[in-house]
């Protein structure tokens, strides 16, 4: 694994600003990675000469002719797919009704930072940038398509098991299924990031799915057995999936081997893809007509607002880890994590935080006085299934207390 400097744009009218943030970054030995402009259009036209150049973009709100908010609408529209970070002082109301047409915009916008900017608040930003889930600074290369096959020839995927942990009173809510694959020949793990786009790439996002999910269903009444408790199983799904109106009765067929039922289970789709046509929106209302649990995952970086969870037969909201590092102390975090608190309470859904590592960030959670699930490296990482059931049986007997 690779660590790379971001690449940064910075877009204010005032020379004195542009100098300051140039100085900031400096301290943080990213000067050679910065560029600046004193002009929203100017700053548009670098970024639509390489979609792909900057990993993020900082942003005056009040500028001449084109301001902050008109930026992020045209980077939206460009599908500018890094993070948006508003250089500004705003009030709550503000950052809420931002971030939402950001969203509508199709737009990453994931922080704001009050000038005077100090150094310390740029470098959490920036971690927050570098954990975005769709444009993330820890960069591994793909394997190959002929190395993906031959996992697949060898039955190499695998799951790994994650927690979900009741905030409150410490309970195992469920179990997410992470794909890994894992060399026959040696052992060695292979994360998700390095085949699960060549995956959809080449059309083999079908096969590597229901054969994880035919693993981790049979799996999954031993585990409960041995664990004497009961939770519920969180499955991925890919949006491209839903196109597949046969979907459900794959699924359904599956946990019919297994003898489970769909209310065993809670189907997660990321944010990050648009939830659009006909077809994919019949599979999800499927998916819950069938009794499935319906999550949608990453909330924070994709394409669905606040306003449209009511309108979507979700059952679960996840939190993006973007949102939920340093939240303790990051303002625009906490006004986006109080509205999904509101609206979920309302909703009656579930509401998950997801990559919860500090003990700082699960205080600040336990606030809000939710029925909030945690899942993080806090807790536990992924396992394999045996780790995953010591772990467990551990959790259990301790009734349940991260490190």
């Amino acid at each position: 694994m690779k660590k790379m400097v971001p690449n940064i744009l910075v877009v204010d009218d005032s020379k004195a600003i542009l100098i300051i943030m140039e100085a900031i970054l400096s301290e943080l030995d990213m000067s050679e990675k910065v560029v600046t402009c004193l002009s929203a259009a100017e700053a548009l036209e670098k970024v639509a000469n390489d979609i792909n150049r900057f990993d993020a973009v900082f942003t005056d709100l009040n500028m001449p002719e084109m301001d902050g908010m008109e930026l992020i609408r045209h980077l939206g529209a460009l599908n500018y797919q890094g993070g948006i970070i508003i250089v500004s002082e705003m009030d709550h109301k503000v950052i809420s009704l931002a971030a939402d047409l950001a969203k509508q915009h199709n737009a990453h916008l994931i922080g704001n930072i009050p000038k005077p900017v100090q150094l310390s608040q740029m470098r959490k930003l920036l971690t927050k940038v570098a954990k975005l889930n769709c444009h993330t600074l820890l960069r591994e290369s793909l394997i190959s398509k002929s190395e993906l096959i031959k996992a697949l020839k060898n039955d190499e995927v695998t799951p790994f098991y994650q927690p979900k942990v009741n905030a409150i009173n410490n309970k195992i809510e469920s179990v997410e299924i992470l794909a890994r694959i894992v060399s026959s020949k040696d052992g060695s793990i292979i994360l998700p990031n390095r085949f699960i786009s060549l995956a959809e790439q080449y059309n083999l996002i079908n096969q590597i799915t229901f054969s994880l999910f035919e693993k981790a269903t049979s799996e999954f009444s031993n585990i409960k057995a041995q664990l004497g408790h009961d939770f519920k199983m969180a499955f991925n799904l890919s949006p491209i999936q839903l196109d597949d109106l046969n979907c459900p009765n794959k699924l359904l067929l599956i946990l019919e081997l297994n003898q489970l039922t769909p209310s065993n289970i809670i189907i997660e789709i990321t944010e990050q893809h648009a939830l659009s046509s006909l077809a994919q929106l019949e599979t999800l209302n499927r998916l819950r007509m069938h009794g499935f649990g319906v999550s949608l995952d990453d909330f924070g970086v994709g394409f669905t607002n606040i306003n449209q969870l009511r309108n979507l037969p979700f059952t679960e909201i996840k939190i993006d880890r973007s949102l939920i590092s340093n939240i303790e102390t990051d303002l625009f975090s906490q006004v986006i994590v109080s509205s999904l608190v509101n609206i979920t309470n309302k909703e009656h859904l579930d509401l998950v935080a997801e990559g919860v590592e500090r003990p700082e960030e699960l205080a600040y959670l336990k606030h809000y006085k939710k029925d909030l699930t945690i899942q993080g490296f806090l807790y536990s990482s992924p396992k394999p299934k045996n780790e995953f059931i010591d772990w467990a049986k551990n959790w259990l007997r301790t009734d349940g207390s991260p490190a």
